[in-house]
């Protein structure tokens, strides 16, 4: 197996990999799991397995989830299918920095997405390492994240659309989840800045120690949260990749956030996507 780093920062290619030999190898499946852990996301071409195949490998990571609104293919439970037709407005949810699924009080272990059908230019998708974003902050930023936490939403996300009993009805199955800011990588035990664009607000930031009168409360903390949620934005710890048929991405969802690009225009685009089940934050 051949790696090549992408970006200093993150992301790699496998080369002379077939992923569906991975279900069966234990070795290869440790080793790609291991550059997984160092590069964040991986990405590989020519991957043409089968749904099946699809749903077996991503397994071996854990157990899959299924999306409350997405849905999953009927024969393959866990395997989400996100198309897009010509007919169909342009996205809402994925054109935004975001790590998939925070709303849950266990976010994804991470996913694995297969492009089935694209537009032949546009249609890239972005990742950035969450690690590094945090590592950066200045020493002051860092002192006001001790401790603090934030809740993340469906409701105001997916839900936001809906009518309000629907909306209502989501949020009472999936009651807003609050995650700590700076979440601590269960594998690696590094730090990660975990707010993107699912989090609302912080829910324990109206302090003596940050608030001096209420009055400051309200700007504080959204000023705060923009500022963080903005260091996925810097291109330097991003890795972008442009999909063709048969390829296939593979991201640690605990460690980073991606950006779906919508630069193309009305055309059908069909990617399937795995999400493994995680572990609650600390």
């Amino acid at each position: 197996m051949q790696v090549e780093q992408l970006t200093y920062n993150i992301g790699a290619e496998l080369i002379g990999v077939n992923l569906a030999d991975a279900i069966h190898d234990d070795g290869l499946f440790a080793e790609i799991r291991q550059q997984l852990l160092r590069h964040r996301v991986l990405f590989l071409r020519k991957q043409a397995f089968s749904r099946a195949e699809h749903v077996a490998f991503a397994r071996r990571f854990g157990e899959l989830e299924d999306h409350p609104v997405a849905g999953s293919d009927p024969e393959h439970p866990g395997l989400v299918q996100i198309y897009k037709r010509p007919d169909q407005p342009m996205d809402r949810y994925e054109n935004a920095w975001h790590t998939d699924a925070t709303w849950r009080e266990a976010p994804p272990l991470g996913c694995v997405l297969r492009c089935i059908e694209c537009p032949p230019v546009g249609g890239d998708t972005m990742w950035a390492n969450m690690v590094v974003a945090y590592a950066n902050l200045p020493d002051d930023v860092k002192a006001r994240l001790e401790g603090l936490r934030a809740r993340h939403s469906i409701e105001a996300s997916f839900g936001a659309a809906m009518p309000i009993d629907k909306r209502l009805a989501l949020k009472a199955q999936y009651p807003d989840a609050e995650h700590p800011v700076v979440r601590t990588h269960p594998e690696t035990g590094e730090k990660v800045l975990f707010v993107n664009a699912f989090t609302t607000h912080f829910s324990n930031y109206h302090t003596p120690d940050r608030v001096r009168f209420g009055q400051d409360a309200n700007p504080g903390a959204s000023d705060l949260l923009r500022y963080l949620i903005s260091q996925a934005y810097i291109p330097e710890y991003q890795v972008r990749w442009r999909w063709q048929p048969n390829s296939v991405a593979i991201w640690d969802n605990r460690s980073t956030q991606h950006y779906a690009v919508m630069d193309y225009p009305p055309c059908h685009r069909k990617m399937e996507r795995a999400g493994i089940i995680g572990d609650k934050t600390y």
